[in-house]
């Protein structure tokens, strides 16, 4: 669109971590996409310190793995209604994310593109002591 020019990035708070309240503001956001502004949410696929796995190249405990399956799924099929939900509807979500923000910004993301899921793809996977670190990459 721009091929010579700067990509602007909005930076802003969160302004709660409620899944729904903040899919409504990333669809508020989404015309922005279309001058060019990059939407960005950052977090782990799963967050849970006190569940940390300090051998380098141990296997990934269950809980971690199994959240980020269904969140990889979740996301790839568009199942928007399963991921606002996520703390009933995905495996070990609690374990997971004891607290929710940084399962958060996904879903201002995913708000921001809503409207266009045929190009939603995992862009990093993996694991770091335990805990996935997949990302997303919409539109």
């Amino acid at each position: 669109m721009y091929p010579d020019a700067d990509v602007p990035v909005l930076q802003m708070s969160m302004p709660t971590l409620e899944p729904v309240r903040l899919f409504e503001i990333g669809r508020s956001l989404a015309p922005l996409r279309d001058q060019g502004v990059l939407i960005v949410g950052s977090g782990f696929t799963t967050h849970n310190l006190r569940e940390l796995r300090p051998e380098p190249g141990a296997a990934p405990p269950a809980w971690s793995a199994e959240f980020d399956e269904w969140t990889d799924r979740a996301v790839k099929a568009g199942d928007v209604d399963a991921l606002l939900d996520f703390r009933a509807k995905a495996p070990a979500a609690r374990i997971a994310h004891p607290r929710t923000e940084h399962f958060a910004p996904l879903f201002m993301a995913l708000g921001a593109d809503a409207d266009d899921a045929s190009d939603r793809r995992s862009v990093i996977d993996g694991y770091w002591l335990g805990l996935a670190k997949r990302s997303f990459q919409f539109g």
